[in-house]
């Protein structure tokens, strides 16, 4: 209790019940978008995705573009849904201004090494592969080592750290072989970009959470000395 001279300075500020980073939402908003514009284009969209096969023939457009087009509604859906819960603790964590552009960076970086790191084991096969799924695996990465660590990034010995990485990747292994998800209407699920993301996402928050974080006023956001990844 604070000592009162019986004065009142107005009501307290009221917390707000929202309070995601506006990046985060719009990153999430954008894949509906994107789709809703993708069915009313026929079969133009299919020259946004990736084939295996462009690697060795010198395309690499599709690492990027593969990202803007889904294969379906509920496929969209889901990776909205990822991009937005796992994309807060992370875009909260590079705060605003530059922050924004790192925090897009980081998740595109995700998804093209996620995709290339998929022609690279698939080189020169017939598969088409679309979806944002590697970016958002990217997030999943990041966050790992965010959640329980109240504002900063936990180093990657961390028993939780090591423990959450584990079961991402065991369930992504066993969707993977089963080959079964909603969403993908029998379409292969490309496990192996998933994987791709996720490793670069939790390697990549310490070096970028050292360099770019704006520590969190609420919370210690010290780095971790222990931090390898730092």
């Amino acid at each position: 209790m604070e000592p009162s001279d019986g004065r009142f300075d107005g009501p307290p500020p009221k917390e707000r019940i929202f309070n995601a980073p506006l990046p985060a939402l719009l990153l999430a908003a954008s894949m509906p978008a994107l789709f809703w514009f993708q069915e009313r284009s026929h079969t133009y969209w299919l020259e946004l995705a990736f084939r295996t096969v462009d690697l060795p023939q010198g395309r690499y457009s599709g690492l990027l573009t593969s990202m803007l087009v889904h294969d379906g509604w509920l496929h969209t859906t889901m990776n909205a849904v990822g991009a937005f819960t796992f994309g807060v603790p992370v875009a909260r964590l590079f705060g605003h201004g530059f922050g924004v552009l790192v925090f897009l960076a980081l998740y595109i970086v995700s998804g093209v090494v996620a995709t290339l790191g998929y022609g690279l084991l698939h080189w020169g096969g017939p598969e088409y592969l679309v979806g944002a799924s590697g970016a958002v695996f990217g997030l999943i990465g990041a966050a790992t080592r965010l959640l329980g660590g109240r504002g900063r990034v936990l180093p990657l010995t961390d028993g939780g750290v090591i423990r959450m990485a584990i079961a991402w990747m065991g369930v992504n292994a066993v969707v993977g072989l089963i080959g079964f998800a909603p969403g993908v209407d029998g379409a292969r699920i490309a496990w192996e970009a998933h994987a791709f993301g996720f490793l670069f996402g939790i390697l990549a928050i310490g070096p970028l959470a050292r360099i770019f974080a704006r520590p969190d006023e609420r919370f210690d956001s010290a780095p971790i000395k222990d931090d390898p990844a730092s």
